[in-house]
């Protein structure tokens, strides 16, 4: 489960997506390697890890096999990440670590000598006010999320059609549970950092639930398309002599089309990342593995001109690996030789991609409805929902001790920079405007820095360990941006992808809209969430962080200016300004007016 503090702080930047928007999953390059003995191999490098399947070979057992390898990702700060750790700036990592500690101390040691103590505890005081209230309002939320299992089994047994009741339904339990949640904590009139908690993690709760809902409900009608579909096929296939007859004839024709079988193993490609593993699997699945791999690299070659998305998927899916299960009968037919049911055999392998699981295609609709696996997806650091997900095989204790201590460590830092440099210098409309923004300029900016680590490498990271997910790059190099819309797809990729898929691709889809006005629709709904944040947690409704959030779409539009876009120093100086900028002016803007 994300925690959200900083879940949503930026997710306006998220939705500065045009045509650049799409996932990265969509866009996979193959290549062919050459094992020793000469047979060619096929591997895909997707942006979620590297899968490898071999040509079928001739094993010592005189049976036909082939390799298939995966590798998963790892967050750029994490310090088992191989590249990271080989970078030549990772001195720069240290040294700022070193410096924040050597700077906190010296924090310490002129307080005491000062005032007789380290810190005054003004912010524990402020944010441990009426926990208990707070602790059991965020259970109440997290336990009425549970309400959506019992909700999508109904869809699944037929009981209640999705669209259009079950989508009238969900935005009406939707909009009731943030109504309640809003003014709750309104009326409670909390501190900034106990309103601020439950109104963005409510927020979160109705992301995760949001997703749930829409892909299960969309996966109901894809299963309805996929009876009609088979019935079809199969009284196609009957006309052709029966069902095994035709399967016999496609299978034959299947592996007609295959390269002579060479001899032997087939060595691991040199480029396979470390830690990757390695299994076998026959020859007919082999050929559909290659086949899968062909497929998804076609889709990302069209990937920079077309959006490819069923209103709550963003097509292909941003699978972890091909799935390795053996073929179905309708992909083994869709090598019929008769074009009409290789047709309706292709239709159904689709329609039965999006009824399994990405990853492995082990779980099938509507197999996932379960508390267990809803749990499971509320423990884990994501906000869209699929029905599988790249797994680890193991929990490390000794990683989710390092990534805790290192949530304490951070925390401790980030505490001492709030209550020692922007408590005390809470701009007034008495204080200089320039005065205000050069004090808190720093100090936010290292905050920052300190939460976006917290959250995104420590809990994210634990999290991602304690439900055994491996797909762990929750940010990319957003530190590198040279625009606004770069920095939108690289600091925050959960919200970023929940925007992606189930606002932007969602209302083209829907409602057929320009990328354009997609984009607009997305930074509209962002920025009136951020607004309500604000307003919640300041108890003003002032719409300055609403205004901040659309100036960024003509902001966006100029920063893609070829003369701008080609000078990157320039574009990253500009990008840093800005940020700078930002968070102190929005403090004195929501504070001293």
């Amino acid at each position: 489960m994300l925690t959200p503090d900083a879940t949503l702080s930026s997710a306006s930047h998220s939705c500065a997506t045009m045509s650049s928007s799409l996932p990265p999953a969509a866009s996979t390059t193959t290549q062919d390697a050459s094992s020793q003995n000469g047979s060619p191999a096929q591997n895909t490098v997707a942006a979620e890890g590297t899968l490898y399947v071999s040509q079928p070979y001739r094993s010592s057992s005189n049976k036909l096999r082939a390799m298939v390898t995966f590798a998963p990702r790892k967050s750029h700060f994490d310090i088992n990440n191989e590249h990271s750790g080989s970078n030549e700036f990772r001195g720069f990592f240290t040294l700022f670590w070193m410096s924040l500690f050597l700077f906190a101390v010296s924090t310490y040691v002129r307080s005491i000598e000062t005032n007789g103590y380290p810190l005054n505890f003004q912010f524990a005081t402020m944010f441990s006010q009426d926990a208990i209230t707070l602790a059991i309002s965020d259970a109440i939320l997290v336990l009425n999320t549970l309400l959506c299992v019992p909700f999508a089994k109904a869809i699944a047994n037929g009981w209640m059609r999705y669209y259009y009741t079950g989508l009238v339904l969900q935005h009406l339990w939707q909009t009731a549970v943030l109504a309640i949640a809003v003014t709750w904590t309104f009326n409670r009139q909390w501190p900034w950092v106990q309103s601020g908690f439950l109104t963005l993690h409510t927020l979160v709760m109705m992301m995760k639930m949001h997703s749930y809902l829409s892909t299960n409900g969309q996966l109901a009608v894809t299963h309805e398309h996929a009876e009609k579909v088979l019935k079809e096929l199969k009284q196609a296939a009957e006309a052709e002599g029966g069902w095994d007859a035709a399967l016999n004839k496609a299978e034959e024709a299947m592996l007609k089309n295959e390269a002579p079988i060479p001899q032997g193993t087939p060595d691991v490609p040199s480029d396979t990342p470390a830690g990757s593993t390695t299994s076998y699997v026959d020859a007919r699945t082999a050929v559909t593995l290659r086949q899968r791999l062909a497929a998804r690299a076609a889709a990302g070659a069209k990937a920079d001109s077309t959006v490819k998305t069923t209103g709550t998927r963003v097509l292909p899916p941003g699978a972890t690996a091909i799935p390795t299960n053996p073929p179905s009968p309708s992909e083994v037919l869709a090598h019929h030789p008769s074009e009409h049911i290789a047709s309706l055999a292709k239709t159904h392998v689709e329609l039965e991609r999006e009824l399994r699981g990405p990853v492995e295609g082990r779980v099938r609709w509507p197999a996932n409805i379960s508390l267990r696996d809803f749990a499971w997806y509320q423990l884990t650091p994501t906000l869209v929902y699929e029905l599988e997900y790249p797994r680890t095989d193991r929990i490390r204790p000794l990683y989710v001790f390092e990534k805790t201590v290192a949530f304490f460590g951070t925390f401790a830092l980030l505490y001492t920079i709030v209550e020692t440099f922007i408590i005390p210098l809470t701009p007034t409309k008495e204080q200089s405007f320039a005065r205000s923004l050069l004090d808190l300029a720093l100090p936010f900016m290292i905050s920052y820095l300190l939460l976006f680590y917290i959250i995104f490498e420590c809990i994210c990271n634990a999290f991602a360990e304690l439900s055994y997910f491996a797909d762990r790059q929750f940010y990319d190099d957003w530190w590198n941006s040279t625009s606004w819309d770069e920095f939108s797809r690289k600091w925050n990729r959960p919200v970023h992808t929940f925007l992606l898929r189930h606002v932007y691709a969602s209302t083209m889809s829907s409602y057929k809209l320009t990328r354009q006005s997609a984009m607009f629709v997305t930074f509209l709904l962002s920025a009136a969430a951020h607004e309500l944040v604000m307003a919640i947690v300041t108890k003003k409704i002032r719409f300055y962080l609403f205004a901040l959030q659309i100036a960024q779409i003509p902001l966006i539009a100029i920063g893609r200016i070829p003369a701008i876009r080609r000078n990157k120093l320039l574009g990253n100086i500009v990008f840093w300004i800005g940020l700078y900028a930002g968070f102190p002016l929005l403090c004195v803007a929501y504070c001293a007016y």
